[in-house]
Order: structure tokens, then sequence, then C-alpha cells
């Protein structure tokens, strides 16, 4: 038995995850600002997480083997959080974003489309920190979403005091009307109806993982003994057109596409540039991932379900 914290953990994958760790006989605390009671069982203690005396407060004198962080998106965020667990923790992982390897957000080290990116592409070890950039500002961190994951990882790599592992993850689906990004059910959606989606003429490939594949593999990650970033992602990378000709099969009707040149924007997994992800590395640790074609089927019937149920 550990004794766990899991921040956040009230939504999605982070709340399988804490339902994953009690179910493991894992000592469970779960710290967000009150809105949602985590399951019986599991200590429940809320604060700001970006309050850094509120958050000290809360936390008393308890220590950790882990902190499982599912809110971390800022470097702000990350040196608050490395303060308070700093001697509390013996392991801290971070939920990370398979966006750190966008080439559009960052001058990255070009990888040729077709071959899967490795974490060396980003090392959190020598990218640059800015403190001082408006990260409390909605709007910038949402259009800056990338390198706060990326300055957030910088920071906990350099803190010391604990261990530290990034988990990488690919775009997550399924789950139904728990897929808070909703981009399943739109796309399932507009097939569904005979509607178009916009697409690249010529879309490159990307990485998804099923959000009870993720959850497994964070709990896999909180008795692992590596550190540094690791991806996480389902074996299989798909187009657009992919997706939607398996979306297609499911609700029994031909995709409708509205092609856009590159640079133009198109639907959410319709991509012009390349990042798709490697998962070697995890798979060398041991962690045996599903294959995308294998779930994504059902996962359609979750979304098409849920969406009927919500039409009045």
């Amino acid at each position: 038995m550990q004794r766990i914290c899991v921040i956040g953990g009230s939504r999605y994958f982070g709340k399988l995850l804490v339902r994953h760790l009690k179910a493991a006989g894992h000592q469970v605390t779960v710290i967000n600002r009150g809105s949602t009671v985590p399951p019986a069982g599991v200590e429940h203690l809320v604060a700001d997480r970006n309050d850094e005396a509120a958050l000290t407060a809360a936390l008393g004198s308890r220590t950790f083997d882990v902190v499982v962080d599912q809110v971390c998106y800022t470097p702000v965020q990350a040196a608050i959080a490395a303060r308070a667990f700093a001697g509390r923790a013996r392991r801290y992982v971070m939920t990370s974003t398979i966006e750190v390897y966008d080439p559009a957000t960052a001058a990255l080290p070009v990888v040729p489309a077709g071959t899967p990116v490795p974490e060396d592409i980003v090392d959190p070890a020598t990218w640059p920190v800015a403190m001082d950039l408006p990260w409390h500002d909605d709007a910038y961190l949402e259009a800056h979403y990338a390198e706060g994951k990326r300055q957030a990882e910088a920071v906990f790599t350099r803190a010391g005091g604990f261990e530290f592992a990034g988990v990488r993850s690919a775009h997550v689906l399924g789950g139904g009307a728990q897929e808070f990004t909703g981009r399943m059910a739109y796309y399932a959606g507009r097939i569904s109806r005979g509607e178009e989606i916009t697409v690249h003429a010529e879309a490159l490939p990307t990485v998804f993982i099923h959000h009870e594949e993720l959850a497994e593999l964070l709990l896999w990650v909180t008795t692992a003994d590596f550190t540094g970033p690791v991806n996480a992602c389902s074996d299989g990378p798909l187009d657009v057109y992919g997706l939607a000709t398996i979306i297609a099969t499911q609700v029994g009707r031909e995709a409708v596409y509205r092609t856009v040149p590159a640079g133009e924007e198109a639907s959410a997994f319709s991509f012009d540039r390349h990042y798709a992800m490697s998962n070697a590395r995890a798979k060398q640790l041991g962690f045996p991932f599903s294959r995308t074609v294998d779930w994504l089927p059902g996962a359609v019937v979750e979304a098409l379900t849920t969406e009927s149920s919500a039409t009045p």
C-alpha cells in the first residue's frame, strides 16, 4: 500500500484513476477546490492549488509516496506545487500532453512525417521557463496551452526533492458523456446526420488513447521507478479519414468531407503537421498498449448513445 495524493481527479480519466488506486489498496487523498466529492474511503482536502498558503495549510503534516497532478497547466502552478510538496513526496507524476510536440507552438527539431515522435524532442531539463508571462490570464493560457505544459514539466524536472515523471497523453477518447472535449461526439454526430466535416486534403496521422487505458497507465506509473517524460498512446496512428471511416462504419453512413488547404483551420483531428508520438519508451518500461482500432468502435457507440439520450 502506498500513500497517494491526486491533485484534481474529479472528472474523466482522473476520476477513474482515483477508483483504480482505491481498488488497488492504496491510501488515497484527493485535492480539489471542493466542487466534486471523491468516493467513499478517499480523503478529501479542499484547496485552490494556485494559493500556496492555502495548499500548504491543507496539507498540514501529511506526506505521500506519490503525487499525481492532473491539473497543472503553467510553470507558476508547477513552482507552487514543487515548493508545497518538497519533503512531502518521494515521487511526483504530472499528466502532460501530446501538444508539447506541436511544431506550430514552438521551434522544435523536425521529425519526418511517418516517424513517431520520441520524448527527447522536448527535453524538460533544458526547456526555458518564463514565470513572468501572463499565465494567470485565461485567454493567454488557452492560446499557450502547449507551452504552459512544456514549462510546467521543466519546473518539476529541475525542482529536486522528489523523483519526477511526466506522462504525455495522446488525444483521449471514450467514455461517452465523460469525454469533456466533445470531439468524438462532434464527429459521430455530424457523420451520422450526413453533415460535412472539414479536413485537410493531405491530413497527417495522430495518436489516441482510451480513457480507461490512460487511467491504467497512470496507475502503473505510480508504482514504476523511471523518471522523465513518457508518451502514452495506443498502438496504431490514424488520420482523420481513418477515424471518420471507423465512425461511418458504425453509423452506416458515408462521411462527407470539405477539404481546406494546409495552413487553414480544419476539424479537431485533421492535422497538416506531424507530431504523432512514439510509445516505444513506455513499452520498453513494461506497459502493454492496446490497439486503437480495437477500442475505437465502442467509443463511437458510446458517443452516439450519449448524443441520442441528450436529444429532446
